[in-house]
């Protein structure tokens, strides 16, 4: 497997430029703040092709749809995707030319789009306040 330290040696050379298989722009093989590139920093999107990171030797080699980002505790962020064939989720590590409003969101969308009723947890629903007025306090 290739790591940061074979890359600097010149021992591997960097993953090559790709098409994008959702968007189809032309990505770069190299990303800062990675060794694999492994997703569009375009649209999020990656293709199902390693088993193990960065050996690209999985035959599935289909579209993975990035579903949630997840804060590690030493606060990186890191994109969860699922493939679209065999519904493997793998997270992987943001670059720093992702696109940075699909990623907030993509951290933004459980607020969103949450799996209960807003009315269940008040908001709108007249809950009173200490001024006695329906609705969450500024």
């Amino acid at each position: 497997m290739t790591n940061h330290r074979e890359l600097a040696s010149g021992n591997e050379t960097p993953d090559p430029a790709f098409i994008c298989e959702h968007c189809r722009n032309t990505i770069p093989g190299q990303a800062p703040g990675t060794a694999h590139r492994n997703h569009c920093p375009q649209c999020l999107w990656s293709l199902h092709v390693d088993l193990r990171i960065g050996d690209r030797r999985s035959g599935c080699r289909s579209p993975m749809e990035p579903i949630a980002v997840q804060v590690l505790n030493n606060g990186e962020w890191s994109l969860l995707h699922r493939c679209r064939r065999c519904g493997l989720i793998r997270a992987n590590r943001i670059a720093g030319d992702d696109n940075e409003c699909l990623l907030l969101s993509l951290a933004l969308r459980p607020l969103a789009r949450p799996p209960f009723p807003l009315d269940r947890v008040g908001i709108g629903a007249g809950i009173r306040t200490e001024t006695g007025e329906g609705g969450i306090e500024p």
